[in-house]
């Protein structure tokens, strides 16, 4: 078996058949689907059984409702490919995917991960209620290195997974957009899908350990966001409602109110930290740049009328002595002030899915994900 494509979904009917079928459809044999139904009480389990028929589909149910971890790890203990691939199931595989992956494998000589770049698609109601679709052209905005396909360095790797202690973020935190071979998990320590948030952790310890990259900048899928994914309790400023989504804590010793991301980043680091002590030995969480992103986050916040001002100012006084000389440092530092100015001079005429992320676009007459693949092959066919 070449691939397994894994698809934990938890009350995902309206999304789950586009996202199937675009798995299905792709026309390749050596790979199986295996769904995971956390016991769904929607319409999944009579979507699911629309495809049982197809031999390369797998089918699980789980009476009980679990977290998204563990169902993320009941998937992938059902599977048997060479191959792991990752989907929500709001997103949705382009055509020739697994033709396009095959290439790349053989091409450099089968490596344990591959990386590459994705479309967005934000449904209509995954933002502040946003009654139309929005898309993004590119899912995330590699730094000048990575732009042409190539293997990523050990060094490269490290670096990536050091400047995370930073919390800055130089490639996408999604589980999607990097395919990993089963031989590069058995590396993974403490185990392969941890909580909070199982793609970030799998993901940084891969770097470390796997090896070797292959990092490509084609987009190969479409990441959605829904009304039901933890996109739409971030970006709503729900955030309360996305821990509970994914059946997550992410509590820890000096924790601020703000953006849960960046809360769970946290937890992860400090696994990672503990998982690989020979590795990170000198590594430390960077608190300055922890308070100054959820600094940001109370910005933005207050800016779209999530929180007021009193909830701001307690917010402030949250901050110890140390955390304000952190912040102070920020005075110095360019990339601070532009991104504190973006907040500043926000469109008021934007929407909160826009404002909050600035590279996407509205999309007229387009209601569901499959219909955006479907104008995309168009727009592309005619650039061509």
């Amino acid at each position: 078996m070449k691939f397994s494509v894994l698809l934990p979904t938890r009350n995902g009917g309206p999304f789950l058949e586009n996202c199937i079928h675009s798995i299905l459809e792709q026309g390749y044999e050596d790979m199986e689907l295996v769904i995971s139904d956390n016991a769904n009480t929607d319409a999944t389990p009579e979507i699911i059984q629309k495809f049982i028929s197809d031999s390369r589909v797998k089918s699980l149910r789980l009476e009980v409702p679990v977290s998204v971890t563990d169902n993320w790890n009941n998937a992938l203990n059902a599977s048997s490919g060479d191959y792991i691939l990752m989907m929500g199931d709001d997103d949705y595989l382009l055509p020739g995917y697994f033709y396009r992956m095959e290439q790349i494998l053989n091409q450099y000589n089968q490596p344990d991960c591959v990386l590459h770049n994705a479309y967005s698609y934000v449904a209509p109601g995954s933002i502040d209620n946003n009654p139309h679709s929005f898309y993004s052209e590119s899912h995330f905005q590699f730094d000048e290195d990575l732009q042409e396909e190539s293997l990523l360095t050990a060094k490269q790797r490290l670096d990536i997974v050091c400047d995370m202690f930073d919390f800055k973020v130089r490639i996408p935190l999604n589980m999607q957009t990097t395919l990993v071979a089963r031989k590069a998990f058995s590396k993974v320590g403490g185990g392969v899908f941890q909580k909070p948030f199982p793609d970030h952790y799998a993901l940084n310890s891969l770097l470390l350990t796997a090896s070797n990259w292959l990092f490509s900048p084609e987009k190969l899928l479409v990441v959605g966001v829904s009304p039901k994914s933890f996109g739409h309790y971030v970006y709503s400023n729900k955030q309360s409602g996305g821990l509970n989504y994914l059946g997550i804590n992410s509590s820890f010793s000096g924790r601020l109110p703000g953006n849960e991301l960046l809360n769970g980043m946290h937890v992860w680091l400090v696994m990672l930290m503990q998982n690989y002590p020979e590795i990170l030995k000198s590594i430390k969480i960077n608190r300055a740049g922890y308070v100054r992103r959820q600094f940001y986050a109370w910005f933005m916040q207050r800016r779209l009328g999530a929180i007021n001002t009193i909830n701001f100012l307690n917010n402030l006084r949250l901050l110890s002595f140390s955390d304000w000389l952190g912040l102070a440092a920020t005075a110095f530092d360019k990339a601070s002030w532009g991104r504190l100015l973006r907040i500043i001079s926000l469109d008021s005429n934007k929407s909160g899915a826009e404002a909050q992320w600035h590279s996407l676009r509205p999309l007229d007459g387009i209601s569901d994900i499959r219909q955006f693949e479907e104008w995309l092959a168009r727009r592309n066919a005619v650039s061509h």
